[in-house]
């Protein structure tokens, strides 16, 4: 399925922690950037996603989903999809305009820069999360995992290739992948959901399994980065 979503504001509170705020409220400069970001961010984003509903097994090797060619290595990406029935396998981004709008700021702005990099990146992740509720519309017979990222865990970031020519976000949705296997437009996300009908904890949100559990920064406020 793909798509496009609207967004009709950002969470302050969440762009606050990717601020380093914690607990601390914001002064009237950082207010009104945020007024401005917020404001740049629903002028300039095209929030779009696709997603493919993937049956799968699972092996020595990985998740091996059926009908494509892409296979997930490693031990974590098998443990998040154990007792689920299919995975969705899911692409989002804010598109192109928002790089260039945050390169202009980064050169004339640089305080406006930070505030629109951290309220754009609250924006792709409320986009994830519009995506997983038309998921549980879509589909109310089954509960969802966490989002899965590729790179969580011992799942190598250079699988990103593989999943979006599976998903065809680069045709569909105009997401690509640099020489280094990251995202382009940098604001979005890939992830794998496993569909299930048993009850999922929320506990950790996936946390135990990334390999960045012990250095996170969003750990260390309190957060976490899985949605």
């Amino acid at each position: 399925m793909e798509t496009n979503i609207k967004l009709t504001s950002l969470n302050r509170k969440e762009a606050l922690r990717y601020l380093g705020y914690r607990n601390n409220e914001p002064d009237e400069k950082v207010t009104a950037l945020m007024d401005e970001c917020e404001q740049l961010i629903m002028k300039t984003a095209v929030p779009r996603f696709i997603y493919r509903i993937l049956g799968f097994s699972t092996g020595n090797e990985g998740v091996a989903f059926d009908n494509t060619s892409l296979v997930l290595p490693g031990e974590s990406i098998k443990k998040h999809l154990y007792k689920c029935d299919a995975a969705v396998c899911m692409a989002v981004t804010l598109s192109e305009g928002i790089d260039r709008q945050l390169r202009v700021l980064q050169l004339s702005d640089m305080a406006k820069a930070v505030v629109f990099d951290s309220m754009a990146s609250v924006a792709v992740e409320q986009v994830c999360d519009k995506v997983e509720e038309l998921l549980r519309e879509e589909y109310p017979q089954y509960y969802q995992t966490f989002r899965f990222g590729i790179g969580y865990g011992d799942l190598p970031i250079q699988m990103q290739d593989a999943f979006l020519r599976v998903v065809d976000a680069p045709r569909k949705i105009g997401l690509n992948v640099n020489s280094s296997h990251m995202l382009t437009p940098t604001k979005s996300v890939t992830a794998v959901v496993g569909l299930t009908r048993e009850q999922v904890s929320r506990t950790n949100r996936g946390c135990a399994t990334c390999s960045m559990n012990k250095n996170c920064a969003y750990r260390g406020m309190g957060g976490h980065c899985s949605g």
